[in-house]
Parts: C-alpha cells; sequence; structure tokens
C-alpha cells in the first residue's frame, strides 16, 4: 500500500487566465516547474496529476506523462469526486492536497506539514487554516479516511466543486467533532505574498522570481525577493481565494 501520496490538480479552464499553467519560463510550463518542485519531497511515496475528461486537459496528461508522473481524469465539476478516484486506486493512508496554480511550492515545506499530521495523528492539518504563509504555498494533508467521509456526506456545491471544505468546516479547529485537525504555524504573517498564478500579472511576478533565483530557490528566498523589490506592488491587490469565495455565494 502507498502510504503517502500527493494530488496535484491541474486543468486547462482556468476562468481568469485559461492555460495558465502551460505558460513557459526559460522553457519550463508552471506544471512541469510545480511537478519538479513537489518531487523534491522526501516524505511522498507517489504524486499523480489529476485533470477532467475535458479535451482539452489531454496536454495535462501528456506533461505528466513526460514528467514520469501518474495522471487521473474525473469530473469537471464535481472535484471532490475527481480527488477522491484518484486517490481511491491507491489506497493510501494519508494525502496530501496540492494545486498546480503553486508553481513555486516548496518541498521540505510539504515534508514539514506531513511529518505535523502523521506525529500529532490529526485528521486533517494544513498551512492554511491560519494564513500566514504566502499564497502559492498552500500545502493540505489528510487522512483518505477523511476524505472518502467527506465524499460520502458532502453535499453543498461549494463542498463539491473544492476539496476540503466540508473536512476543514467539520473539523476541531471550528469546535466540531468530526475531525481532529491542526495548523501549521508559521513564525511571520507573510500573508500579503502572491506566489500564486491566476492572473496574468501574477505569471510576470513568478516569472521574475526564477529568472532572479532560479527554479530551486526555497519558499523563504522567493518571499524575501517578493518583499525586497518592487515586485510585491504588480499583484498584491488580488483577493486571496477567490474561487472559494464565489463558490459559497452560489450555495
Amino acid at each position: 500500500m502507498t502510504q503517502i501520496i500527493a494530488i496535484t490538480q491541474a486543468r486547462m479552464g482556468s476562468t481568469r487566465l485559461p492555460g495558465k499553467i502551460l505558460k513557459k519560463i526559460k522553457g519550463k510550463s508552471l506544471l512541469e516547474i510545480h511537478i519538479d518542485r513537489i518531487l523534491k519531497s522526501k516524505k511522498i511515496n507517489k504524486l499523480i496529476v489529476a485533470t477532467t475528461i475535458d479535451k482539452a486537459d489531454s496536454e495535462i496528461v501528456d506533461i505528466a506523462k513526460n514528467c514520469n508522473v501518474d495522471s487521473y481524469r474525473g469530473s469537471v465539476d464535481d472535484v471532490l469526486d475527481r480527488y477522491y478516484q484518484t486517490a481511491k486506486r491507491e489506497n493510501p493512508k494519508w494525502v496530501i492536497r496540492l494545486t498546480s496554480d503553486c508553481p513555486l511550492i516548496d518541498g521540505d515545506l510539504i515534508d514539514m506539514v506531513i511529518s505535523k499530521a502523521i506525529n500529532e495523528d490529526l485528521d486533517y492539518c494544513s498551512n492554511t487554516l491560519i494564513e500566514a504563509f504566502p499564497d502559492g504555498q498552500d500545502i493540505e494533508v489528510f487522512k483518505f479516511a477523511a476524505l472518502e467521509k467527506a465524499w460520502n456526506d458532502a453535499v453543498l456545491k461549494s463542498d463539491r466543486e473544492h476539496v476540503t471544505p466540508f473536512i476543514k468546516n467539520n473539523s476541531s479547529f471550528y469546535n466540531k467533532n468530526l475531525f481532529v485537525s491542526g495548523n501549521f504555524a508559521c513564525d511571520s504573517n507573510f500573508n500579503n505574498v502572491r506566489l500564486t498564478v491566476d492572473e496574468a500579472i501574477d505569471f510576470e511576478v513568478i516569472k521574475s522570481l526564477v529568472l532572479q533565483l532560479g527554479f530551486d530557490a526555497t519558499w523563504m528566498e522567493y518571499t524575501k525577493e517578493y518583499l525586497d523589490t518592487d515586485i510585491s506592488k504588480l499583484n498584491s491587490n488580488i483577493i486571496r481565494n477567490e474561487g472559494y469565495k464565489k463558490s459559497l455565494k452560489n450555495d
């Protein structure tokens, strides 16, 4: 049994910046950069790219294959089902949720969140319950059993369009008793740092950081570069987690 699997979500149909994960920096697509950085994790046993049955997403499958990574194609709208079906095939104990709009995700940081989840035997652990890490360093670790419970019981559209709201909202962090959760804390507050790609200007920020520091810098090195230069002025006004907030409005 594969104990610890990472699943990253990737699709072409972004509303704000379609095809963003295929944009290239120094010959490498954002998706390739993202995959390469995840694979630096020492604790993940397997990485799978979860994409959709949409014809446009065939290119994502090809990129995953070229990176020697498995992929799974599932529902376009029921992201929770797509994610669950991806994980179910592996029967893991632990699942790490990542998203491909975070190209500069840090493998060492992933391992730290995994360690906290395992050491404290948490149903759900992330560095986003308190949003102090840069947007774009979002890591969620949870037991497959918690994912299965969410898949079985979640009915709200916002809970199906996103993977973890049902788990988080029914966890001890919010004084609920269905899941035991914990936040991986950051020493400082970098909530105003955007290392994610939702809009065209975000890509320019990531491109600038990579051209300055290369593909292999730590999250803190990218953050320092972001804060110490004028780069931060480009995208600091963009709202964090806009997609989920939009889903909540539609419930």
